[in-house]
């Protein structure tokens, strides 16, 4: 189930938590990748649970390298089919195992309008999108983890296909792991080809939404104290291709680095920030060209008490394209006040968010927003708009009537930062024949979803998005929008 906007994401994960599940839960979504390091080490401080406590089969997370099945090796806990394919020990302690799994997600989406029905791409389309992925955890021991990830995403029936909807067989993760007791914390070292999400993805993100994840070619290193994490990344971006099988790659024209820091409990909240370099070659804009370096600086603070949650996010960018400099930034935030106590446990959501533009056309500085590596689906499953030049506010309705089902109900306003800057679809598309044309007033869209946890293995969605353009988006030939999505995602 692809993370709402109206709906709060769990926050970036504490080793101490390590066994929480780091799925895609009902109310929100993905862990970052970063969260946890193998499941078989203990990083808890507390006495062992006694003897005669028995541990619970594992939940189908979102990481799947961050299950530990090596519970298995204990008879108490109960079976299912195919367990011997999930822990096949290669010790007589249980800590070395290798574990098979795979997911296996449908979803068939209808829009009447892709683009706002302007360009070539779009009229009414009615598709199927199914991605299907196979993995192999092996753990050598509490230290060494290796984990191999094979994904074929495809799109069935679909006009218009991009990148991010077919990549035929091909490697999407494959990174070994290492980790240690370190003074009074934990030190982790990843390297290989890994997923990589920050807080609520709105920047940095898997990109489970699309067909076709993000995965990066990266060393990952952090040391984790009780009350502190400090994170350093070197990444290169995987490059999505589909002429052959195992043909995507990485390459030194996209590079992506940093450095990230964390502290949890602070006024009732954690905080983290991280400075990032972000650096492209040939990129383009519409005031601007040539190579992209971007210093990226990323602050946010979220918390939650019994009834109210909040998360706030803010960045700046500066640098280079080619000869102009850059000037830009966002802001993002949610907030919430739930109702614990009343039947269906209401939640009412409000949500804002903003991104910059660029002001002034040929004044050698591109001041618009650049969302780096984003969730396509953050406003909604729709997507129709991007994080870039934009003014985003959204009130929310949150019910959970029985056990394992969410409902939600939405209405999004959008306008733009600047008229000087265009409107910007996915990936930072432009809409052609809005830069400069028209008024702010970008329009609105009501979104309803309802998600259901059917058994451990199989969740169900649905959501349907209606976006009511404005004059500016009618005036260059957009038109309103209806979409729909039904989808089915199934783990073992």
């Amino acid at each position: 189930m692809s993370a709402n906007s109206g709906a709060r994401l769990p926050q970036h994960s504490r080793l101490p938590r390590m066994m929480l599940a780091a799925g895609l839960t009902l109310a929100g979504g993905a862990l970052a990748q970063d969260a946890t390091p193998p499941a078989s080490v203990s990083t808890s401080t507390t006495a062992p649970a006694p003897a005669a406590a028995c541990p619970a089969r594992p939940a189908i997370n979102f990481n799947r390298w961050s299950e530990n099945w090596s519970v298995l090796a204990q008879p108490c806990v109960p079976r299912a089919p195919f367990d011997g394919l999930k822990y096949l020990p290669l010790s007589d302690d249980g800590l070395s195992y290798l574990s098979l799994g795979a997911n296996l997600r449908e979803r068939m989406e209808h829009n009447d309008a892709p683009s706002f029905g302007i360009g070539a791409g779009g009229h009414a389309d009615t598709y199927v999108i199914e991605r299907a992925e196979v993995h192999a955890d092996l753990r050598l021991g509490p230290q060494w983890q290796a984990f191999v990830q094979l994904e074929d995403a495809r799109p069935f029936h679909k006009d218009a296909v991009s990148p991010v909807d077919r990549d035929q067989l091909d490697l999407e993760q494959a990174f070994v792991t290492y980790v240690r007791r370190l003074d009074d914390g934990w030190f982790k070292a990843r390297a290989g080809r890994q997923e990589m999400a920050f807080d609520l993805q709105r920047f940095i993100a898997v990109r489970d939404g699309p067909n076709v994840r993000q995965s990066f070619d990266a060393l990952w290193a952090d040391w984790e104290t009780p009350h502190m994490r400090w994170i350093a990344y070197l990444t290169q971006p995987v490059q999505y291709r589909d002429a052959s099988h195992f043909d995507d790659i990485s390459n030194g024209h996209l590079s992506f680095n940093g450095l990230r820091v964390e502290r949890n409990d602070i006024g009732g909240g954690d905080l983290s920030a991280y400075y990032s370099r972000y650096r492209r070659d040939g990129a383009r804009f519409l005031d601007g060209q040539g190579d992209e370096g971007r210093n990226v600086f990323d602050v946010r603070y979220s918390g939650k008490t019994a009834r109210f949650d909040w998360d706030v996010e803010t960045m700046a960018q500066s640098g280079q394209v080619g000869a102009r400099s850059i000037r830009a930034w966002a802001l993002g935030s949610i907030i919430g006040y739930g109702w614990p106590q009343l039947a269906g446990k209401p939640r009412a959501g409000l949500q804002f968010d903003a991104a910059s533009g660029d002001h002034h056309a040929g004044d050698g500085r591109v001041g618009t927003f650049n969302p780096l590596f984003p969730n396509g689906y953050y406003f909604s499953l729709a997507g129709y708009t991007g994080y870039a030049n934009l003014i985003h506010l959204k009130p929310s309705l949150t019910l959970k009537p029985i056990a394992g089902l969410t409902l939600l109900a939405a209405l999004g306003l959008q306008w733009r930062e600047t008229t000087a800057d265009a409107v910007y679809a996915q990936g930072s598309a432009v809409v052609p024949g809005t830069m400069g044309r028209g008024r702010r007033w970008t329009g609105a869209y009501a979104q309803t979803r309802a998600d259901w946890s059917v058994n451990r293995n199989l969740t169900a969605s649905v959501e349907a998005v209606h976006f009511q353009v404005g004059d500016t988006l009618r005036q260059a030939g957009g038109a309103n929008a209806d979409y729909v999505g039904v989808e089915l995602k199934f783990g073992w």
